[in-house]
């Protein structure tokens, strides 16, 4: 049985090796720092041998990182303690305290099978991976009479580490890009953390369920490898060197135009390429000033919600605003104004992560 279920478990983890293959055709972690999250959870734990024990108190810590939308891993610690009372042993009903860690490769069903939506409130998903646990060892000893009497001592003796696999089932619901509830269902076969004392010693089941939070650093990120390529692209024209001659021109004619300052995905800081713009147009709006200027901020309407870019787009406009400011503009001569999540508006979403300045 132990054997069948380890190889379950690395059979899921290769599958979710597969299945990340597929997924990073639409969607990858732009930096290593990404989608790290931190959880807790409580819950019950019972010993699954010949029957099901009384559940006694679990918790768990949880530390680990998203992929892709479709799947993660984390590696979780939890205890604290486990309660032998099903079977007819002088052991019955002791408590022995013990520690666990697993390591788990976790696959999202939901976005695997409807695709991912940042705005998603449920997610079903899967999780499996080898498992140790920490735990006095118990050694078990027979007297018997010479009238055939038997008796059975138990010892406990120094503290044991033992190696099985681990798979489960959750629930969770996600109260935004940041915060999740979690509900989540493990079982787990190992030696027994009771030893000699289990009738189940070399390979014993146990159950958790446990309800807990989540915390993402940052908040969900996940970009498309599609827009990656795009964006080195335009960044390649960007940062061409462009002769003194023509940006003079650009100069002289931009006080009826109007530009543009990019930013990446949920960010409102400006890049060195947008500074170009802004430097161009400042000093093309000191030479008109008596122009008004409209500085319109927007966001990709695919990622976040409503409020979310709402306020996104207004720290973009407020950015550009103070770099003008900064740059010598009279602020008389500028209008800010946050559009928040729009659809795309020049074919690709990401180029709606923008902040437009033009004259009114």
């Amino acid at each position: 049985m132990k054997n069948k279920f380890i190889i379950m478990s690395l059979a899921l983890a290769t599958f979710c090796g597969s299945v990340n293959a597929q997924d990073t055709e639409n969607y990858y972690t732009k930096k290593w720092t990404d989608n790290i999250f931190l959880g807790a959870g409580v819950g019950a734990m019972s010993v699954l041998n010949d029957g099901v024990t009384s559940p006694t108190f679990n918790f768990n810590i949880s530390l680990g990182k998203y992929i892709t939308p479709t799947w993660g891993v984390r590696g979780q610690f939890s205890g604290l303690w486990q309660k032998l009372d099903a079977q007819d042993t002088g052991y019955k009903g002791d408590k022995k305290t013990f520690a666990e860690l697993n390591f788990d490769a976790m696959l999202n069903l939901t976005n695997l099978i409807g695709g991912y939506n940042a705005n998603r409130v449920v997610d079903l998903y899967l999780f499996a991976g080898p498992t140790m646990n920490f735990a006095k060892a118990v050694d078990t000893d027979i007297t018997i009479s010479q009238s055939g009497d038997s008796k059975t001592t138990w010892t406990e003796e120094g503290t044991k580490t033992r190696l099985g696999a681990t798979a489960g089932l959750g629930l969770g619901f996600n109260v935004n890009q940041y915060w999740a509830i979690n509900l989540e269902g493990r079982v787990g076969v190992t030696p027994s953390i009771f030893g000699d004392a289990s009738d189940c010693r070399k390979a014993e089941a146990t159950g958790r369920l446990t309800l807990g939070v989540a915390y993402t650093f940052g908040g969900k990120n996940f970009a498309k490898v599609s827009d990656r390529v795009i964006e080195k692209e335009v960044i390649k024209e960007v940062v061409k060197e462009v002769p003194v001659e023509v940006v003079k021109e650009v100069i002289k004619e931009i006080g009826g135009g109007s530009a543009a300052v990019f930013f990446k995905i949920n960010k409102a800081k400006i890049n060195a390429e947008g500074m170009v713009n802004i430097k161009l147009m400042a000093q093309a709006m000191k030479k008109y000033p008596n122009a008004k200027y409209k500085i319109a901020g927007f966001a990709d309407k695919g990622t976040g919600s409503a409020s979310f870019n709402q306020t996104l787009s207004e720290k973009r406009a407020q950015a550009v605003y103070d770099a003008l400011v900064a740059e010598g503009v009279n602020p008389n001569q500028l209008e800010k104004v946050a559009m928040g999540g729009t659809d795309p508006m020049f074919e690709k979403a990401y180029l709606n992560r923008v902040v437009i300045m033009e004259v009114k």
